[in-house]
This record gives structure tokens, C-alpha cells and sequence, in this order.
């Protein structure tokens, strides 16, 4: 038969945080510490047998409000009884499921006069994360209601209180309770992706390229899961003299600490380049600014930046570690630029140099810069991977099936995960520009 509940304790709180019930002889059993297979779980995910309730309510005639409780599988509810707020907070353990609280009591520091419910404002302070049912009197169905909306799960009427209603009134609680905080915390993620998203968007470069002729599109991809931007950085902007610059580069890694300092990198490209700096100066500024902000000595970035003349006939050409862009014309088939002039990755060498290659681009062009996330996904069943090579003849394909713009990008980039049988795991950015007399 389940305990029935005292209504005074000689000693209010257990020190050892386990629970007594007296039995009808006045003998108490405590409650076991090691929990069975069956268990449920509590607030803080810790499993045990059976739920407890916290009753907490000054009666001093000692006249038993609470019935005899099972839970849903029969077996007793335990009770723990605390006769002030003080004496409640000794006994609110992780293994209490719900409280039963007293409208009634006083809160500390408040007078008759003061707010009805402050005591359950107290209670909801003290245990956020735990079940409340409130106790009125009856007929005070208004005051029940607005203990509700203050943050309690149910009501309940004093006088009116038997085994079975106060026993599916806490397991509802508690499943409400539980409902709420996980609809809380799927509302807070939710909140915080969509801050990460515009966070991270807005790092996303816009192309300064007004009074161009030539043409812009690009395409990213992060190889981390659910993330906006990666390790990989890109931009494009024309200088008053008329020529554009275009840049992509790669910080080894794909996270967030990656991500950031690519963009660092990125920023710090456009403000050296919209002062005047490319080339050899450009790249051995943009190593002291990664080796000033990465976390590591072990990190490095590889960089391609192309500068095209105003007259879009011609480029000069930087590489650290990078793989060279690629270059179509009408009529020809699609290559690579070369690449023999390649210099190392930034914060590799101290003191390195870049050296600068003039590259003819004639009248008519599309150029593609890329990462290496674009290039290194396998190829079928076969484990190789798809490389250059591979790259440029997927390219060609594409080109000769009339694709330019943001259409060849997206159809580049998803032939390269179909041939990889899924997404690739690595950051792809890839950026085209293209020039049409």
C-alpha cells in the first residue's frame, strides 16, 4: 500500500538529499539510490523508479491534504512535504518531478498587501526547470487561471483534491513541463541559426563592380553541416582606374574559426587592393595580417588573386599555393592558366614571394577561379579523385552545352558531388567572371 503523507516532519529536509516517507506506524523508509532498468527520468535527464512530488504547504493542525498517488504504471508517487520556501529549497533535488505549491504561503520579503502570486514567482525562480501545480481554494478558479499564465502547469482546488485526479494532474504536468522547455529550446535554436545566418550572410562579399562591362557570378558551398560560410573567401572589386580585381582563397580547415579568419582575409584584401596595393606587396601584407590573427602557427591559406586591365584584354596573375584558374574562349576548348610560377601558401614562409604573371585574355573570355573543395570529391567507385583534369573536362562538357553565368557554376559544382555520391566534404567556392564584346 502506498505511504500516506505526513503532515509534519520533526527533521524538514533530508542533509543526503534522499527522501523519507513515514509508514503508518510513524517509521520511515528511505527512497533507493540506484535506479532500475524501468526508470523514468527527471529535470536534469537522471533516470529514476518513480516520480516525487514536492508538496509544499504550512499546515499546522497537520490535516492530510494529499491522498495516496501512483503513477501510470501503479506504482507509488513519493511525496516530500516542506512546510515554508526554506524548507523547499533544502528538499528540491534533482529527482523532484513536480511541485505542489500553496498560493496561500508568503513569499520572503512580502507583506499581505503585495502581489497574490509572488510566492509562485518565487517558486518559478527557485526551479525553472520543474513542473508546478498551484493549490487554491475553491471557487478562486480566477486566481488558478493567472497562476497559469504566470508559469504554473495546472490548478487545482484544495477541498477537491483525491488520489486519481491529483495523480494524473502531476504526470501531466510533468509532461507538459517537458513539452514546454523542448519547445523552448527548438524555439531558441531556431533563433539562434537564423541570427548565424544573417550573421554569416552579411560576411558574404557584395561585388563592387559598377561601371564594369564584365559579368559576375559565384557559388558557395560550406562543408560544415547547416552553416552558411566556411574557410573559403572570395570577392571582386573595380578600382577608379578601372581595373577589377578578383581574389579567392582557402584557410585549411572548414570551421568556424577557419571561417572567420577567411574573413578577415577577405577584408583586408579589399582595403589593401582599394589602396592601391597588388601583387607580390598585396600577398606578403595579407601573410602578416594571417599570421597576426590565426590561432595557430600551423595555419595557412592558399590565395589566387587576378587583376584584369580596363581594356579586359589582359591579367596579371598571383599565386600562393592555389590552384590555377581556368580559362574558355569561343571556339576553343577550355584550360588552365598557367601555373609554373606558383609561390607558397600564406603563413608557410616567412619572407616568401610572389612572383606576378602577365596573362593574355584576348577579346571574348570566361574566366573561373575555384577552391580546392571543387576538385577533390572521388569520382564513382573508383576512389580517384575528380583533380584538375577531371575538372576542366567537366567544364568543357558544360560550356559546350551553351551553360555560362550562375548555371554553369551550379551545374559544375552538383556534377562534382554526383560524381563524389553525395556532398562534398570540403568548402567549394568558385566565382566566374566573363567578358563579351
Amino acid at each position: 500500500m502506498p505511504v500516506p503523507v505526513p503532515r509534519q516532519r520533526a527533521i524538514p529536509a533530508v542533509e543526503s538529499g534522499q527522501a523519507q516517507a513515514a509508514s503508518p506506524g510513524g517509521a520511515s523508509s528511505e527512497e533507493t539510490s540506484a535506479p532500475p532498468k524501468d526508470a523514468t527520468v527527471d529535470p536534469n535527464g537522471a533516470p529514476h523508479t518513480h516520480l516525487t512530488l514536492l508538496l509544499i504547504e504550512d499546515d499546522p493542525g497537520g490535516s492530510p491534504i494529499v491522498p495516496e498517488l501512483h503513477d501510470s504504471a501503479g506504482k507509488p508517487i513519493r511525496v516530500r512535504t516542506a512546510r515554508n520556501l526554506t524548507e523547499a529549497e533544502r528538499l528540491l533535488t534533482d529527482d523532484v518531478h513536480c511541485i505542489l505549491l500553496d498560493l496561500t504561503l508568503s513569499a520572503p520579503g512580502r507583506s499581505d498587501g503585495d502581489d497574490e502570486l509572488a510566492v509562485l514567482r518565487h517558486v518559478l525562480r527557485l526551479a525553472p526547470r520543474h513542473a508546478v501545480l498551484a493549490l487554491t481554494a475553491s471557487g478562486d478558479a480566477e486566481r488558478g487561471a493567472e497562476a497559469v499564465r504566470v508559469g504554473a502547469q495546472d490548478y487545482l482546488f484544495r477541498d477537491e483534491l483525491d488520489g486519481r485526479l491529483l495523480s494524473r494532474a502531476i504526470r501531466y504536468a510533468v509532461e507538459r513541463k517537458r513539452s514546454d522547455t523542448a519547445e523552448r529550446r527548438l524555439a531558441e535554436g531556431k533563433l539562434r541559426a537564423q541570427e548565424n545566418r544573417r550573421l554569416e550572410r552579411g560576411l558574404l562579399p557584395t561585388p563592387l563592380l559598377e561601371g564594369s562591362p564584365l559579368r559576375f557570378a559565384a557559388r558557395y558551398r560550406p562543408g560544415r553541416s547547416r552553416a552558411l560560410l566556411g574557410g573559403d573567401f572570395y570577392d571582386v572589386v573595380r578600382t577608379p582606374d578601372g581595373t577589377v580585381h578578383a581574389m579567392i582563397g582557402d584557410v585549411c580547415g572548414h570551421g568556424p574559426d577557419e571561417a572567420a579568419l577567411g574573413v578577415e582575409l577577405r577584408i583586408a584584401w579589399r582595403a589593401l587592393t582599394l589602396a592601391g596595393l597588388c601583387g607580390d606587396q598585396l600577398l606578403g601584407t595579407l601573410q602578416q595580417v594571417l599570421e597576426h590573427e590565426r590561432s595557430d602557427d600551423e595555419i595557412f591559406a592558399t590565395l589566387c588573386t587576378v587583376d584584369i586591365a580596363p581594356d579586359g584584354r589582359r591579367a596579371g596573375l598571383c599565386l600562393a599555393g592555389h590552384p590555377a584558374p581556368l580559362i574558355a574562349h569561343p571556339g576553343r576548348p577550355a584550360r588552365l592558366l598557367p601555373q609554373e610560377n606558383n609561390g607558397p601558401a600564406l603563413g608557410l614562409l616567412p619572407g616568401a614571394r610572389w612572383p606576378r604573371m602577365q596573362v593574355e585574355l584576348g577579346a571574348e573570355w570566361t574566366l573561373m577561379l575555384y577552391t580546392d573543395g571543387l576538385i577533390e570529391g572521388r569520382v564513382g567507385e573508383s576512389g580517384e579523385r575528380l583533380g584538375q583534369d577531371g575538372m576542366v573536362e567537366l567544364v568543357r562538357r558544360q560550356l559546350a552545352e551553351g551553360l555560362s553565368g550562375e548555371e554553369l557554376l551550379w551545374a559544375a559544382v552538383n556534377e562534382a558531388r554526383d560524381l563524389n555520391g553525395g556532398e562534398l566534404t570540403d568548402d567549394v567556392a568558385v566565382l566566374l567572371l566573363d567578358r563579351t564584346p
